[in-house]
């Protein structure tokens, strides 16, 4: 269950990520309050799967699904570049956290 909630709280950071960046600086209301409620309830997910998974798994997880989420995010809905660079530092970042899974027995 802590992988579930863990993964659900990654899929929240994404989306606190892309709402802050609509948000202009915090500037606009909607996307603020999205990104306030979507860091709140990511943050209480991860402090959750950390009650059985160790700290260095469940946060370089959670920031990887972020980072490769709001790159994705950022390339389909921003128009963001997709350069071969960066596909190649996301798949990086997603070997990394296969090995984390892997490397944790919880």
């Amino acid at each position: 269950m802590a992988w579930v909630l863990l993964f659900a709280a990654g899929l929240l950071e994404i989306i606190w990520a892309f709402t802050m960046k609509l948000s202009q600086g915090f500037t606009r209301v909607g996307p603020t309050v999205v990104t306030l409620l979507a860091m709140l309830a990511s943050f209480g997910l991860l402090s959750i799967s950390m009650k059985t998974l160790p700290l260095g798994t469940a946060y370089t997880v959670w920031t990887g699904i972020g980072a490769v989420g709001a790159f994705i995010v950022g390339v389909a809905v921003l128009n963001e570049p997709l350069t071969f660079v960066r596909i190649v530092a996301a798949f990086l970042i997603v070997a990394g956290l296969i090995l984390m899974k892997l490397s944790t027995t919880a």
